[in-house]
């Protein structure tokens, strides 16, 4: 059961964004600006110094990572030294690259955990890769649709998908990594993932490599190619894959003679509003 959130020590998980000095809100910054202890999760060194031109004393959580050292163990760790500043009474701001929420463990934990034991605790939406993504692609997720998935968690479960909506893939660059302990996968795991789409998908059909930009003096990669080509493309940590539509939507005939129907009878059910009392106390209830 959770205790009243009374106790002193605070907890804030803030992002950043994606691009440097760009994404940063007004909430944020004076989460950071204002916090007496300030973690930081940066995608990229430049944007780590950056922040650390804000505050200085920022604690860096990219000392955790270490190779061999499965990520679970990692975000443990992380989450502990973030719950150690709080429980010592301190008003406490971490800072993430992009959306705390999205694709982030530690923010999820650290604020569950710091709820469960009484202390304040918020988290404050940010520009995710999401929304990199959609500005940077032309795409709107609104028009046929879009499925997401963690790239592994797509290939290791059976997941229904519709080709006629898009299709996006995260971290596929570490497809079929089950350790948790890799930075990368290899043409082999890449083939797995091409023979499962190849279920939905032509080998010819063109899909997009994508990687939002996190300096304003470079821009976003854009690379499409054959699905067919994926596993010996280029792919990182940060490469997201997207799958534009194979086939149009298709109609559901019974559905929409149900909605005609229901359409007939809602207007053969309209009748004029009575015009005068005499008029109204005539008709028949």
């Amino acid at each position: 059961m959770s205790m009243a959130a009374d106790r002193p020590g605070s907890l804030a998980c803030v992002g950043i964004g994606m691009m440097l000095g760009a994404h940063l809100g007004p909430r944020a910054r004076s989460h950071i600006e204002h916090a007496d202890v300030v973690f930081v999760a940066a995608s990229d060194p430049v944007v780590e110094l950056w922040l650390f031109g804000m505050r200085p004393d920022a604690r860096s959580l990219q000392v955790f990572y270490a190779e061999g050292t499965s990520r679970r163990e990692t975000y443990r760790r992380m989450t502990a030294a973030v719950l150690d500043a709080v429980r010592s009474g301190a008003r406490v701001c971490a800072a993430f690259y992009g959306h705390p929420g999205v694709f982030a463990t530690v923010p999820h934990d650290a604020i569950a955990l710091a709820r469960a034991e009484g202390f304040q605790a918020c988290m404050e939406a940010a520009v995710s890769a999401e929304d990199c993504l959609y500005a940077d692609l032309g795409l709107d997720p609104g028009r046929v649709g879009c499925q997401h998935f963690e790239a592994s968690q797509f290939l290791f479960y059976s997941r229904c998908i519709d080709p006629s909506a898009l299709l996006v893939l995260w971290q596929v660059g570490i497809v079929g990594d089950r350790s948790c302990r890799r930075f990368s996968t290899g043409a082999a795991h890449r083939r797995l993932l091409v023979e499962r789409l190849g279920r939905d998908y032509p080998a010819d059909h063109e899909v997009i490599v994508y990687e939002a930009a996190t300096l304003p003096i470079a821009a976003p990669r854009i690379e499409r190619l054959p699905l067919s080509a994926l596993p010996g493309a280029d792919l990182r940590m940060a490469s997201t894959l997207v799958i534009p539509p194979a086939r149009a939507m298709r109609p559901d005939p019974a559905v929409l003679a149900r909605l005609a129907q229901l359409e007939a009878e809602l207007r053969a059910g309209e009748r004029p509003a009575p015009s005068n009392l005499h008029e109204e106390a005539a008709c028949p209830s």
